[in-house]
């Protein structure tokens, strides 16, 4: 059986055209759809209607973006996914590890509940709350408050003082506060781990002059392997489980290590780019990805051919 694969990219870029690519050059037949396109529709078979499929259903769903929208909006799209979900069709990233990466404070208590290190994190409503806690941790670290649902280092900012906090407007009432990890610099580092599927693909070391090194913000990517012994290059590929914590089958990890060499995991990317990783390792990263979705789709359909039919009779005894 030829396997139809759903790319959802509300950005028509380069990953989602190289994952296309690789995926039919594998045999598969590929549609790229933004999620504001497929439609809700009770005329239809499935429930859903989407552009391409001529009322028929993908084989897999592989979630490269989703566009910034409204509430409204975007609580649809993800209510897309999660039909999907329903409809048993698999879907990488599903909508609940979206969900659970996008939301900061999620992401940092399902992090704690796997016992994984991360920093101590507070996410409160109202500036009171904020400040109570700002009185209490100042006076032994800085605070990093960032955006609940931010990404690529955007709204991030360091809380020294009081007078630091922004007014609640600017945060839409809600304050996300973790404890600052000090480390030496500039230049300042932290480490990308790429996982999919369960295994680590590959990882980096970013650089920068500031201490918010995202690629995007002019950090420059380079390869773990000569940055670090070979005891930490271990235990970054151990902490990559905490894309499986998140539910995720594919993402990016992201791990600060602070001062004294302890590592800590800070966020974990559900729609991660890898231009900058791709750019210092070998492996072909959209290759992988391809290779993993197909061999979970075979190895499902063989699961499915293996188990008896309700309608085979018994084995006389």
């Amino acid at each position: 059986m030829i396997p139809r694969i759903l790319i959802v990219s509300d950005v028509s870029d380069v990953r989602s055209r190289g994952l296309a690519a690789r995926l039919e050059r594998r045999g598969a037949v590929v549609a790229t759809v933004p999620l504001a396109a497929i439609a809700f529709d009770t005329g239809s078979p499935s429930g859903l209607s989407i552009p391409g499929f001529d009322g028929a259903l993908p084989d897999a769903v592989l979630v490269r973006s989703i566009a910034a929208g409204s509430f409204e909006a975007v609580t649809r799209r993800l209510g897309v996914l999660h039909a999907f979900g329903k409809l048993s069709i698999p879907v990488w990233n599903s909508a609940q590890a979206i969900e659970r990466c996008v939301d900061k404070s999620m992401t940092t208590f399902l992090l704690k509940n796997a016992c994984l290190p991360t920093p101590p994190t507070f996410a409160v409503e109202g500036r009171a709350m904020a400040e109570a806690i700002a009185e209490r941790e100042l006076p032994f670290t800085p605070l990093v408050l960032k955006p609940l649902f931010g990404a690529q280092g955007r709204g991030i900012r360091l809380i020294e003082n009081l007078s630091d906090l922004p007014a609640e407007e600017e945060v839409n009432g809600v304050y996300y506060l973790q404890h600052y990890v000090p480390r030496p610099g500039p230049p300042f580092r932290d480490f990308r781990v790429f996982v999919c599927a369960g295994e680590v693909l590959a990882m980096m070391s970013r650089r920068g002059d500031d201490w918010i090194t995202n690629v995007n913000r002019g950090a420059v990517p380079e390869q773990v392997s000569g940055q670090v012994s070979v005891h930490a290059e271990t235990e970054l590929a151990a902490l990559a489980r905490a894309a499986a914590a998140i539910g995720a089958d594919f993402a990016g990890v992201d791990i600060v290590p602070a001062a004294d060499g302890k590592l800590f995991v800070l966020e974990v990317n559900s729609m991660p780019a890898w231009s900058g990783l791709q750019s210092v390792v070998a492996v072909n990263i959209a290759d992988a990805i391809a290779d993993a979705l197909l061999k979970f789709l075979a190895d499902r359909t063989e699961a499915a051919a293996a188990r008896p039919s309700r309608l085979t009779a018994p084995a006389n005894s």
